[in-house]
């Protein structure tokens, strides 16, 4: 008996090791982070020290994430859940919440949707330790009305080192000189309340023109930086010029929306150049956020219309663009 219950023992043991072996491999492409740290924790406070950004040690710093969709047509993924995935299985270390603006349930038609929805994804990327850009997403200027917006969120968040304020999505027919005298106006307003989050500008022409940034830049304001946003089967070598053009020029570069298609958020992934952007902006050290958490018929929605909205996506919910975007990050 002793010898058949040994027997049973064993075998037991050696079942049990096979299974966690299967569940192991199962998740092999995530790298969980054995600091056991957040990149907040990690981190701290962030600052802009010349063209870089910067942690507490003074230590250049790359964030890199994803932005979620226009709040007011993808307001299902506005929530702790997505953000928690993001943070911890697609190792986000920020995110954005796009809130809409003039655009159809935006914050002008409905701002407590759009109240609702930010502070959810703000909230939850605290819980989880990681970076979130609070993004004013439009395209023309509405000076008042994102007066009241920032002060309302700084006076919110002003004590939280994970938040930054993105306070022009992308300048469609403004002048730089406009945009910079709204600019002015916006950051005054959120410095008056918080002093020292990251403020991100947005630069003319859907934020390309960051060249012409570069001649006449923001002076009376420290730890803010300039947008520039692609979409790679558009935007070829010309846009990286441009980037090289501020950077030699000390202006720091922040990617806030990012994707592989071209500019419409549709047809196919050019992959080739999508590689030479990352190598671009690995080389010079900025960080990055990939347009869009949505489940739109489109190529640059992440999501299928079947992916649960709060998160713990399989691979079959993920659509091409959202799988590529996610191995990237995995390599932080």
């Amino acid at each position: 008996m002793r010898t058949l219950a040994t027997i049973i023992f064993f075998s037991f043991f050696i079942l049990a090791f096979q299974n966690c072996r299967v569940e192991f491999d199962a998740t092999k492409d995530k790298r969980p982070d054995f600091t056991g740290k957040t990149s907040v924790e990690k981190h701290g406070k962030l600052s802009v020290s010349g063209s870089f950004l910067v942690n507490e040690k003074n230590e250049k710093v790359v964030l890199k994430g994803v932005s979620f969709g226009w709040h007011n047509w993808w307001p299902r993924f506005y929530n702790e859940g997505a953000v928690g995935t993001f943070a911890s299985d697609w190792n986000c270390s920020v995110v954005r919440a796009a809130m809409g603006v003039t655009s159809q349930g935006g914050y002008l038609s409905d701002p407590q949707l759009a109240l609702d929805c930010v502070t959810r994804v703000v909230d939850a990327a605290i819980k989880n330790g990681i970076y979130v850009i609070i993004d004013w997403h439009s395209h023309a200027i509405r000076t008042e009305e994102a007066i009241g917006f920032f002060r309302e969120m700084a006076s919110r968040y002003k004590d939280f080192p994970n938040v930054i304020y993105e306070i022009f999505n992308e300048p469609e027919r403004d002048s730089w000189e406009d945009v910079k005298a709204y600019s002015e106006r916006i950051i005054g307003e959120i410095r008056d309340i918080d002093p020292s989050n990251i403020i991100l500008v947005g630069s003319p022409h859907w934020d390309q023109d960051i060249h012409i940034v570069a001649d006449n830049p923001i002076t009376k304001y420290d730890n803010i930086m300039y947008t520039l946003h692609f979409y790679a089967a558009t935007h070829h070598q010309f846009l990286r010029e441009r980037g090289d053009y501020a950077i030699s020029k000390g202006i720091p570069i922040f990617v806030s929306e990012c994707a592989g298609m071209k500019t419409t958020g549709d047809g196919p992934i050019d992959r080739e150049e999508w590689q030479k952007w990352l190598e671009w902006m690995s080389q010079n050290q900025i960080s990055w956020v990939a347009w869009s958490v949505s489940d739109k018929n489109e190529t640059c929605s992440m999501m299928l219309p079947s992916a649960p909205s709060e998160g713990n996506w399989k691979d079959r919910d993920i659509k091409e663009w959202g799988q590529i975007v996610r191995k990237e990050l995995l390599k932080q």
